[in-house]
């Protein structure tokens, strides 16, 4: 299996992993659903982790996978907002929890180009 072909499974193993946590451990997440939105953060919870079960399924298969990345890289801004609300949250706890909160800001980009390239990668095999 060459690298190209590795990278979309990949992603979807990273989606399905976070996804799947969401139900396993839902009230981390819940903490992190920005105040502004509206229902209960646990609804916010379930929804976020479907989504990412269901990109997960989308980037595993080829006919769904372009789609899915594009999605993804949607997703993965989308998410952004309750990343900053934890980092906020978190400033005041031992500094490894801060770095934990802090460090996943800057992540999102090479998430975002990830699922990118994927798509590029994926284009016209579908």
């Amino acid at each position: 299996m060459s690298r190209s072909e590795r990278s979309p499974l990949l992603l979807a193993g990273l989606l399905a992993t976070a996804g799947a946590a969401h139900f396993a451990r839902p009230r981390p997440f819940d903490a992190t659903v920005p105040r502004s939105l509206p229902g209960t953060p646990r609804a916010w919870t379930y929804a976020s982790g479907a989504a990412e079960l269901a990109l997960a399924a989308g980037l595993a298969l080829p006919r769904t996978r372009r789609a899915a990345a594009l999605t993804a890289a949607a997703f993965f801004v989308g998410v952004f907002p309750a990343n900053v609300k934890m980092a906020w949250d978190w400033r005041h706890r031992p500094a490894p929890r801060k770095a934990a909160a802090l460090g996943r800001l800057p992540v999102q980009v090479p998430l975002v180009l990830w699922a990118r390239a994927v798509a590029r990668d994926s284009e016209g095999r579908s």
